[in-house]
This record gives structure tokens, C-alpha cells and sequence, in this order.
């Protein structure tokens, strides 16, 4: 990978859409503990994210998004990034604390890149995030946020 495009790629912002306060810290901790540089953005609900999504302002490389939340759960939070043509190539991943084989499969049909259930504790987490860093940021080929191209 080239400088320009690693460059590139720390300036897109992970946003990460969790209701859980202390869910997000330890998740944005854990990115902290593998020395990941892009900005961290944090959206509050499934309606939070989406005005973020929708306000066009950066494009993330990736979404994190949590399945049980009030309001917009993550489902339909999902189901609405990927009919919008706009955002349907950014990459989601569930990250939650549910194992039910109908989550999996109904998230996988709605267009989740990858589904992650939340390891139950901080060491769990710090290494499903460093193995996503790796993935998600080292090896994919990721869309380019226009905003950012030169």
C-alpha cells in the first residue's frame, strides 16, 4: 500500500453507533490499545448514526454498529445504510453481545459485512479489535471517502 493510500485510509473516521457508554469506551479503548489512527466518531442510536451517515460531512471506512438499541435498533439501522445508494458500500459490522443464530442470519441477509458478538471481557475485546484493525484496515481494499481524494 502506497503512503497517500495508507494516509488516506487513517483519515476516514470509524464510527461507531452504541448506546452503551461504557460499551463504546472499551470498544474505542481497545482501537486506542492497537494504535489505530483514524478518528473515532460515536453515534447514540440507530437515528443518531443515520443523521450522521446523512449529513455527508466524512465518510467512514467502517461502521460499527450494535443490534439492541432503543428506538432504531441495529437491524433496521442496517437495513436502511444498505438500501441507500449512498451509503450501501460503507462496510458494517455488528458488533454486539447477542449469539442468536436469527440475528446472524437476518444481519448477514440485510447486507453485514461481518458479524462480531462482544467478548465478555476487556482482553476478549482488545484482541477481536486488533484482528479487525488488521483486516478492515491492513488488508481490504476499502472505498475511498470522496472528500478526502486528492
Amino acid at each position: 500500500m502506497t503512503y497517500t493510500a495508507v494516509r488516506l485510509r487513517e483519515a476516514q473516521p470509524i464510527l461507531i453507533i452504541e448506546d452503551s457508554e461504557d460499551d463504546f469506551e472499551a470498544t474505542k479503548r481497545a482501537f486506542e490499545r492497537t494504535n489505530l489512527r483514524n478518528p473515532i466518531e460515536h453515534a447514540w442510536s440507530g437515528e443518531d448514526g443515520l443523521a450522521y451517515l446523512r449529513a455527508g460531512i466524512r465518510t467512514p471506512g467502517i461502521i460499527l454498529l450494535d443490534l439492541n438499541m432503543p428506538g432504531l435498533d441495529g437491524r433496521r439501522t442496517l437495513e436502511l445504510i444498505k438500501q441507500a445508494s449512498e451509503l450501501k458500500t460503507i462496510p458494517v459490522v455488528i458488533l454486539t453481545t447477542s449469539d442468536d443464530e436469527r440475528d446472524v442470519q437476518s444481519c448477514y441477509a440485510l447486507g453485514a459485512n461481518t458479524y462480531i458478538q462482544k467478548p465478555v471481557d476487556f482482553d476478549g475485546l482488545i484482541a477481536a479489535i486488533q484482528r479487525l484493525k488488521e483486516y478492515w484496515f491492513e488488508i481490504a481494499v476499502l472505498p475511498k471517502d470522496v472528500d478526502h481524494v486528492s
